[in-house]
C-alpha cells in the first residue's frame, strides 16, 4: 500500500530472505571500516602522489581532500545504510530509488570492479611488499598473489566470527603500529622540520589536473569507509550502529592517514618522495636506520594482508544481496549449513578476482581501475539520495544526512570532475571498468527474464 502524506514508514528490518545472524557489534563494524580503509593506500601510495604534486601544502590537502570527500560521501551513507539496514549496500539503495535495473548495474560494478579490483590491488600490493625479505620475479609475485586470494576467502568461508575476528586483532595492530610510528618518529627519529618548506607558497604552480590526478591513489586509499553497509544485516541494531561505524572508522582513517603523511615528509622531502615503491619502509629507514625499514616492511605486509581479508568479507554480501533478489547467478544465495557464510559468493568473488589479476597483474593498474569504479558507485549513491527524499519522503529516517542538499551535491560534482581527469590520463583502465559495468546489461535482462518466467510458472 503506498503512504499517504504525513505517515512514518518503517523500512523492513531486512530483506525476507536473507538468512544471515547479526553478530557484528558497533565495534567490529567500526574496526571493519578501518580495516577496509587502512591497507596498502598509506605505504605504497604516496610516491606516485608525490609524482604528481612534488610540494608538502599539497601533499597533505590533497589526503585531507580524500578524507573531506570520503566524510561527505559517509553522510548520504548514513542516511541510507540507517534507512535499509540490508546486505548489499548500493545495490539496495539503487533499486529502491530508481530501478532494480539501477540496482542491478551499480550492484554488478560495485562487485566486479570495485571489492575484485580492490582484492586484486592489494594482492598485488602484498606480493611487491613481501618481495622487500625474498626477491620474486614478477611471475612469483603474481603467483603469491594468487595464494594469498585464495588463502584469504577460505578464511572467510569458514565463518564470519573467524573473519572479523583476525580482522580486529589486525586492525588494532594496524592502528597500534601507526600510532607508535608517528610517536618515534617524531619524538626519536633522525627528521627534519625544514622539509615542510614552503608550505603553501608555489602550490599554484602545479596543474590542477595534477591534483585531480593524485586523488586517484587518495581515494582508493580511503576506500572502505562505507565497508558497514555491506554487512549491515549482519550488524546487531543496524540503525544506530551503521551511521556511528562509519563516523567513528572514517575520523580515525583521515587522522591517522594526516599524522603519517606528516612524518613521512619530516623523514624525507616531497621532492625525494617521487616514485618512491613503499614509503613506509624508506620513511622508517631514514628516520631509525636500515632495522627500522625492515621492521616497518614486515608491518606493511601485516596491514595489507589485515585489509585483504576485511576486503574478501565485504564484497560476497553485495553477490548475496543481488542472489536473494533472483538477480544474479543460481546458488550464490546460498548460506552455508555450519558456518553461516555465503560461501558460494565468496567462491565467485574468488574466481573472479584471480581472473582480474591475470588480466592486470600490476599494482598501479588495479589500482587506477578500482578507483575510476569508485567514483562511478558514490556518484550513483549519492543519486539515490536525492531520488529518495522526494520519491520517498514519508519512509522512517533514523538519521538523515547533515548538510543536505548542498554537501551531497559538492560530493557528486567532486567525484564526477575527479572522474573526468581519469578518462583523460588513465583511459585504458577506465575503459576496462566501463566496460566491466557494461558486461552487466545482457546479465541483468537474463536474469529479468529467468525471474518473470518463474513468476508466470508459478502462477500457471
Amino acid at each position: 500500500m503506498k503512504p499517504t502524506s504525513g505517515d512514518a514508514v518503517e523500512v523492513e528490518d531486512r530483506h525476507p530472505q536473507d538468512r544471515l545472524r547479526r553478530t557484528l557489534s558497533l565495534t567490529d563494524a567500526t574496526l571493519l571500516c578501518v580495516a577496509s580503509v587502512i591497507g596498502s593506500g598509506i605505504f605504497l601510495a604516496p610516491g606516485a602522489i608525490a609524482d604528481l604534486l612534488p610540494h608538502p601544502g599539497l601533499v597533505l590537502s590533497v589526503w585531507l581532500a580524500g578524507g573531506a570527500l570520503s566524510l561527505a560521501g559517509a553522510l548520504a551513507n548514513a542516511e541510507l545504510g540507517a534507512m535499509y539496514p540490508h546486505a548489499g549496500g548500493d545495490y539496495v539503495y539503487l533499486r529502491e530509488a530508481f530501478h532494480p535495473a539501477a540496482g542491478f548495474m551499480v550492484g554488478w560494478l560495485t562487485f566486479f570492479a570495485i571489492y575484485v579490483g580492490t582484492i586484486g590491488t592489494l594482492a598485488t600490493g602484498f606480493a611487491g611488499a613481501f618481495s622487500h625479505f625474498v626477491p620474486l620475479s614478477p611471475d612469483g609475485e603474481l603467483t603469491l598473489a594468487l595464494g594469498m586470494t585464495v588463502a584469504m576467502s577460505a578464511l572467510n568461508y569458514a565463518g564470519v566470527r573467524a573473519g572479523a575476528g583476525f580482522n580486529n586483532l589486525t586492525t588494532v595492530i594496524k592502528i597500534s603500529g601507526l600510532i607508535a610510528f608517528v610517536f618515534f618518529g617524531l619524538l626519536l627519529g633522525t627528521g627534519h622540520v625544514e622539509n615542510f618548506s614552503p608550505l603553501v607558497s608555489r602550490a599554484s604552480e602545479v596543474p590542477l589536473t595534477q591534483f585531480g590526478l593524485a586523488l586517484s591513489p587518495v581515494l582508493f586509499s580511503y576506500l572502505g569507509w562505507n565497508a558497514a553497509v555491506y554487512v549491515a544485516s549482519e550488524i546487531r541494531d543496524p540503525k544506530r550502529n551503521v551511521p556511528r561505524a562509519l563516523f567513528l572508522g572514517l575520523a580515525l582513517c583521515t587522522a591517522i592517514y594526516l599524522l603519517v603523511n606528516a612524518v613521512y615528509l619530516y623523514a624525507v622531502p616531497a621532492a625525494s618522495q617521487r616514485g618512491v615503491s613503499n614509503m613506509g619502509e624508506a620513511a622508517a629507514a631514514a628516520l631509525f636506520g636500515p632495522l627500522g625499514g625492515t621492521l616497518v616492511a614486515a608491518f606493511v605486509l601485516a596491514s595489507i594482508l589485515g585489509t585483504l581479508n576485511a576486503t574478501i568479507l565485504v564484497g560476497p554480501r553485495i553477490a548475496y544481496a543481488m542472489a536473494i533478489d533472483g538477480r544474479f547467478f543460481g546458488g550464490v544465495d546460498r548460506v552455508h549449513a555450519t558456518f553461516d557464510t555465503p560461501h558460494v559468493a565468496i567462491v565467485v568473488q574468488c574466481v573472479a578476482s584471480i581472473a582480474i589479476l591475470l588480466v592486470l597483474r600490476s599494482f598501479q593498474s588495479n589500482l587506477d581501475f578500482t578507483t575510476f569504479g569508485i567514483l562511478l558507485a558514490t556518484m550513483a549513491d549519492t543519486a539515490a539520495l536525492y531520488a529518495l527524499r522526494i520519491r520517498q519522503p514519508d519512509r522512517v529516517r533514523p538519521y538523515r544526512a547533515w548538510g543536505y542538499p548542498w554537501v551531497p551535491a559538492l560530493y557528486f560534482v567532486g567525484n564526477a570532475g575527479i572522474a573526468l581527469v581519469m578518462l583523460h590520463g588513465r583511459p585504458r583502465e577506465c575503459a576496462i571498468a566501463l566496460l566491466v559495468a557494461a558486461t552487466g546489461v545482457p546479465f541483468y535482462l537474463f536474469f529479468a527474464r529467468r525471474g518473470a518466467g518463474r513468476r508466470g510458472a508459478g502462477a500457471g
